[in-house]
């Protein structure tokens, strides 16, 4: 029986998991099925390549539950987190990367280290019993032979959502004379997002055009498959009131043009998506509206009347399995503990979530090869709070894609409220970090 760690996707939580083993001396071969096999989201065969948006979200480790879990992952060595920061892009508070250098970056020190073996192929049905571990990281775009294995062997149908493209503007097709460059609340440098107003009857119109366009038709599966309420297509959104995008990606709060003096009544924002500065995503504006008819309404957007579109958006079916039910507390599927899951299949939801479980799945795969107890980090920590929860802390009844969060936490040190809450929770998280991650608790291990 070999001795190797077999991974099987190279999405972000298979390359944070082959990155973390192969690091701790264990080899490994990471199988990734593109260009062999393409999907209906990828457009590139680079290990790690982010389909959807560009942004990591907040980076503000006091404060916030995602910044928190960047945190914790650059102290532990993630190659993600080294090669956002290494090709990170304006975006006021939040952690936006190139996308394109960022895989490249991803996939060249994989094919470099030198305990790492990249095949080109699709695992078509479960692993062989002949590999010792694997490690299933093939996010929710798993391969229908690869999805269907797995649901024979568990006896479980996996859970189903939608997942969402936003479309993605040239620079040089926005008209500046009406939109401007802030951030909101003046965030990071301040001016990291190009801002669209609408007036009232410009918003009104708007609205009315999205629901009245024409959409793509999922007759097969969109009757049973529920949408994730953290990538609801923008046209969903206005479906549930007039006022939901006003409150939502669309809310002109801590925005305001200085040349004007009104305010505008609603905004729509977007983020710097390369580095050139020549793409700029749509925030929010994840949509399954057919191609014309997104150019013909996200132009009635002011700034946007002759916008030219380096990629309109789309929506795909994501499938992820029942974690609290079919996992152990060391991601291993109960009925054969030989295989672990790992990253957005698992259950999480974000880029961020998703590499974090890939980190520990390759964590604890090394620890259990080389004959070591496996230590789970704390549940005070966004690593542990998010392990705690896809493997048994969420009710399996119910169970649904989470991004990471502050109520996933245990109760915080007493007498402290709003952001002083919050800045304890990160405190005492990167403390007991610290101590997981300590020489002596290694050696304990």
């Amino acid at each position: 029986m070999s001795n190797e760690l077999h991974i099987i996707g190279g999405g972000l939580a298979g390359s944070e998991a082959a990155f973390q083993a192969a690091e701790a001396g264990l080899r490994v071969v990471l199988h990734e099925m593109r260009p062999v096999r393409g999907t209906e989201a990828h457009i590139t065969d680079g290990l790690a390549e982010l389909v959807c948006s560009n942004s990591f979200r907040s980076d503000d480790h006091e404060n916030n539950a995602v910044g928190l879990l960047h945190e914790e992952m650059r102290r532990a060595g993630s190659l993600i987190m080294r090669a956002a920061d290494a090709h990170r892009l304006p975006a006021g508070g939040a952690l936006a990367v190139d996308r394109v250098p960022f895989s490249e970056t991803i996939t060249r020190t994989l094919e470099a280290h030198p305990n790492v073996t990249i095949a080109r192929e699709e695992i078509a049905g479960l692993p062989p019993e002949d590999w010792r571990a694997t490690i299933i990281a093939t996010g929710p775009l798993t391969s229908p032979d690869l999805a269907d294995a797995v649901r024979g062997l568990t006896g479980e149908d996996s859970l189903s959502f939608f997942d969402a493209i936003a479309p993605i503007v040239n620079r040089d097709s926005i008209d500046f004379d009406i939109c401007w460059m802030q951030s909101r609340y003046d965030k990071g440098d301040g001016a990291d997002y190009i801002n669209c107003p609408l007036n009232r009857d410009e918003y009104e119109a708007f609205i009315a055009a999205l629901l009245a366009g024409e959409k793509t038709d999922f007759k097969e599966w969109e009757a049973s498959t529920p949408y994730f309420e953290g990538c609801l297509p923008i046209e969903v959104m206005a479906s549930r009131g007039p006022e939901t995008l006003r409150f939502g990606p669309m809310k002109p709060v801590g925005l305001q043009d200085s040349r004007k003096s009104e305010r505008p009544y609603a905004v729509v924002q977007l983020r710097q998506d390369n580095a050139l500065g020549t793409l700029w995503n749509m925030v929010g504006f994840q949509t399954k509206l057919k191609h014309g008819e997104q150019t013909r309404i996200f132009r009635m957007i002011p700034g946007l009347q002759n916008a030219t579109f380096a990629r309109l958006g789309g929506l795909h079916r994501n499938t992820f399995i029942n974690s609290p039910r079919l996992l152990d507390p060391t991601l291993r599927l109960k009925v054969r503990p030989s295989i672990r899951f790992a990253g957005q299949v698992t259950g999480v939801e974000g880029y961020v979530e998703s590499a974090a479980i890939g980190l520990l799945a390759g964590r604890f795969a090394s620890a259990e090869l080389s004959g070591r107890a496996i230590v789970a980090p704390p549940p005070t920590t966004t690593l542990g709070a998010l392990l705690g929860h896809i493997t048994g802390g969420a009710d399996a009844k119910t169970f649904q894609p989470m991004n990471v969060n502050f109520g996933l936490f245990p109760e915080p040190p007493p007498k402290t409220k709003g952001k002083d809450r919050k800045r304890a929770q990160s405190a005492r998280a990167l403390a007991d970090l610290a101590t997981w991650l300590s020489p002596a608790q290694e050696a304990a291990e």
